[in-house]
């Protein structure tokens, strides 16, 4: 493949069959002459070679399909990366080269490239751009090079290096680095709406030169967004807003922005949602994901991804289904690993050639007992659901499965979450106990705490039973709490040594905040994820943190809690082949039987000692 004039996706690169002997290039009668054998042994420049000249001329002919295809039009970059990945022509699954027979690899200009994106530590050395304050560790410095890289190349990047390793502060280098090579013109930003404080605090640390634009509600009146068009943007830099803004605004597809960038970016992970669609009309020279978690529950995640980033490069969805569940009866990744590879870059703090001055990272199941009034309603609840399930179909079945474990894990953190009579008796919960243990080490240790939970209405009890145990109060946080009370919030968590634990709801507490003042993470209930309890988890244990964080995980013996916890222990193999993801369940699928057999209580494992 030869060097193409000009650089991005719908580059064009030029592709040609060989037939080698020992990595020499055969001659076109050498060829003809081997095909024409009808002995499976022949001489070729004084070497028997042993020859299947019916399989050997249909691997030709597959490949020199592809090789008329890329004379005829040209064969795009992204086509080059599928080829060399072994996946074949996106619209011809067929030119897929046989691993046992060919392969495709790229002449000089791409395989420089490509190793050169494989393994980002080894490009040239570059300092941090002009206008950066504050040190890039080595590891941001060559996450900043391979951004560049991909970038001017005009693929999309995907950075997901862990939580807590700081991204931001490589895209913020991006974007001066961009600036000081001439490049001009805003780059657009879409981050959840807690995180915007966030980029905009971040930025004027480590990047004050960059002349940002916050374009939300919280920034600006409905009349000035609803007359802004594509020249008020002009000048900017960063032009900061949220996925949110994308459905309700148009100004947004009103420029081609030089960078998108999308925070937090499995937001995107479901094709057919809004804002995923959203997103993807957005006009770019380039595009930038950060997530730590490409894969949350499935890889299909991945792809809905990349249709954003490198439209093509896993095929359609159905043939990336398709390919996917091959893969898994395989068990072996390595053929979408290297096709997403040179484009991905995942770092992890839990590798010491990464970071090695970050604390140790301790996760252990606290099993917590039933009382008796929560090993009641729980066997209640397993009746009713028995019950039902024997007239339940369709729809309605799924419906009923879905409230029923909703039913069963209320049950698990306290009666009162169920039954909602506003009790809330520290004795009628074996977590409630579980967690006082914890908090009197903590207390005694003069350490914080933070507790993640998946329900709205389980804050306000466990902020009045923990400040009781702690004997001052703490700090909460969930989906209503406002950005400026959320950053104030943070701001107190980390600099108040008088506040000794922080709740808060797993969806809005558990993205995006540096809460490294605290040593111990408890999740409360679980939300059967490993990627999003992991990024809950990241908000203590980031850059920053200088003591060991130990993880609580709180399961009811004996309960569908500890059930599920075995059961994504066994799957968590879905996406590790890959990455580190998370698991799939899908419960409401199961057999009545083998739903019943893991919701059924285990007294002898559930009851209080």
């Amino acid at each position: 493949m030869s060097p193409p004039s000009v650089v991005g996706l719908n580059a064009l690169l030029d592709f040609q069959v060989n037939l080698t002997l020992d990595g020499a290039p055969l001659t076109a009668a050498e060829i003809q002459a081997i095909l024409a054998e009808t002995s499976s042994l022949t001489q070729v420049r004084g070497q028997w070679v042993q020859v299947d000249a019916a399989r050997l001329q249909t691997e030709l002919a597959r490949l020199q399909g592809v090789q008329s295809i890329a004379r005829a039009r040209g064969l795009p970059f992204v086509e080059a990366l599928r080829l060399v990945a072994g996946a074949g022509l996106e619209d011809n699954a067929a030119s897929a080269p046989d691993p046992e027979w060919s392969a495709v690899v790229g002449g000089p200009w791409l395989a420089a490239r490509l190793a050169d994106l494989r393994a980002p530590d080894g490009l040239a050395v570059r300092g941090p751009p002009p206008g950066l304050k504050g040190r890039l560790r080595p590891y941001q410095l060559a996450g900043l090079r391979w951004l560049s890289l991909v970038t001017g190349l005009g693929l999309g990047a995907c950075l997901a290096d862990d939580m807590g390793l700081g991204k931001t502060l490589q895209v913020l280098a991006l974007l001066l680095a961009r600036r000081s090579e001439g490049i001009e013109g805003p780059s657009l930003l879409v981050s959840p709406t807690s995180l915007m404080a966030n980029w905009v605090e971040e930025a004027g640390r480590f990047a004050p030169g960059l002349k940002l634009r916050v374009v939300h509600s919280s920034a600006m009146s409905a009349r000035d967004i609803a007359a802004l068009d594509a020249p008020d943007l002009d000048g900017y830099d960063l032009v900061i807003t949220t996925y949110g803004s994308l459905l309700r605004q148009s100004w947004p597809r009103s420029r081609t922005w030089d960078l998108l960038i999308l925070d937090e970016a499995q937001a995107i992970k479901n094709p057919a949602a809004k804002q995923s669609k959203a997103a993807k009309k957005l006009r770019a020279h380039g595009r930038v994901a950060l997530t730590g978690t490409p894969i949350e529950n499935r890889l299909s995640d991945l792809w809905s991804l990349y249709d954003l980033l490198n439209p093509g490069l896993l095929g359609s969805a159905k043939a990336f289904a398709q390919v996917t569940r091959r893969l898994a009866e395989t068990g072996d990744y390595s053929p979408l690993r290297n096709l997403v590879q040179p484009t991905l870059l995942r770092r992890l703090k839990t590798d010491k050639n990464v970071i090695a001055d970050l604390p140790d990272k301790t996760e252990v199941r606290a099993y917590c007992n039933l009382s008796t009034r929560q090993a009641a309603l729980y066997g209640e609840a397993v009746a009713d659901l028995a019950q039902s399930l024997q007239t339940a179909s369709g729809i309605a079945r799924r419906g009923l499965v879905l409230s029923s474990l909703m039913r069963l894990k209320q049950i698990c953190n306290h009666p009162s979450q169920w039954l909602g009579d506003g009790a809330w008796e520290a004795a009628d919960s074996g977590k409630w106990a579980r967690l006082q243990e914890i908090c009197e080490v903590v207390a005694a240790r003069q350490e914080k705490l933070l507790v993640f939970t998946q329900f709205r209405e389980v804050i306000e009890p466990l902020v009045g039973f923990l400040g009781g145990l702690f004997g001052r109060p703490g700090l909460h946080l969930h989906g209503q709490t406002s950005v400026r009370q959320r950053k104030e919030r943070v701001r107190q968590f980390q600099e108040d040594e008088s506040v000794p634990f922080f709740v808060l709801s797993l969806k809005a507490g558990g993205s995006g905040l540096n809460l490294t003042a605290a040593s111990h993470v408890v999740h409360f209930d679980r939300w059967w994820n490993p990627a999003v309890e992991e990024q809950a988890t990241d908000r203590a244990y980031r850059i920053g943190q200088h003591r060991n964080v130990l993880v609580h995980k709180f399961l009811c013996k004996g309960t569908i809690e500890d059930a599920i916890d075995r059961l994504i222990e066994s799957k968590r193999q879905l996406s590790h082949g890959l990455l580190e993801g998370g698991a799939e369940l899908d419960l409401t699928s199961m057999s009545n039987e083998d739903l019943l057999r893991l919701v059924r209580l285990d007294l002898h494992s559930a009851a209080s000692e």
